[in-house]
């Protein structure tokens, strides 16, 4: 079976223009940064992707984030974790999902949807302790990278986080985007990716310093339906609701061209 869907993504390629790579194994969360890559499986296992490879890396975690601020996780009992001295040390708080892709400082949201950041000083520290910033509002999913933070809550409104920076995580107030999204995902770069509610993928376009909330969404030339998304270095990485891993090569994608693994 693998045989023959390397085959067909073989074809996509000549016929359609798109490069993209079904990667060996399962996962239920990907998050790409910084140059790295690591997901965590069903049975919460981590694992960290060396040349073509996946290494499993030590600990249990329902959630990984890899950027500028490090490596963090969290757990089935909302637990945080940073990877620092070569093993994962548990930071006070409790958080459902972490993000480590803001430029050098964090964010993340808590079973209850509330949201938290840490300023770059805290985000840095290897202390245990560290000074958590609530934010106002309600979020399911907060992500973000080098032109600030995005955000989709409970019913899938898509936010936007204004005057975020380093030594402010908190930023001043929220604008809200058009579109509805179940997860957001902004990389290194700043590049904003989202998934809908039927698992299509979109990009944001037109994001600068200038106007960092961007113009519009575009639809992204895969079809799913796809459950998370994330990007770095030109390759988006996607997972269907297989658990199936794809790597693709957003520079080659001009022709819409569906992708169904068995």
């Amino acid at each position: 079976m693998k045989a023959y869907i390397y085959l067909v993504l073989m074809f996509l390629e000549i016929a359609a223009g798109l490069r993209c790579t079904l990667i060996t194994g399962k996962l239920k969360q990907v998050d790409a940064g910084a140059g790295q890559v690591y997901g965590v499986n069903d049975a919460d296992d981590i694992f960290r992707l060396v040349g073509k490879n996946w290494e499993h890396v030590s600990g249990k975690l329902i959630h990984v984030s890899v950027g500028p601020g490090g490596i963090w996780g969290t757990n089935r009992q909302n637990n945080i974790f940073k990877f620092q001295d070569g093993g994962w040390v548990q930071v006070a708080g409790s958080l459902k999902q972490v993000d480590a892709g803001g430029d050098k400082y964090l964010g993340g949201v808590n079973s209850g949807d509330n949201i938290f950041c840490l300023d770059q000083d805290s985000t840095l520290s290897t202390d245990t302790t560290l000074p958590f910033i609530p934010i106002e509002g309600r979020l399911m999913y907060y992500s973000c990278g080098l032109h600030g933070c995005w955000g989709v809550n409970s019913n899938n409104a898509i936010f936007y986080r204004l005057n975020v920076s380093p030594d402010e995580c908190r930023g001043s107030e929220w604008k809200m985007v058009e579109g509805n999204m179940i997860m957001v995902e902004v990389g290194t770069d700043g590049s904003v990716y989202g998934i809908n509610t039927i698992g299509s993928v979109y990009k944001r376009q037109g994001i600068s310093v200038l106007n960092p909330i961007g113009t519009a969404w575009s639809l992204v030339n895969v079809c799913g339906p796809f459950k998370h998304v994330s990007y770095d270095e030109g390759m988006l990485w996607l997972l269907n609701t297989n658990g199936d891993i794809f790597k693709c090569d957003i520079s080659y994608s001009s022709h819409h061209v569906c992708l169904h693994v068995n």
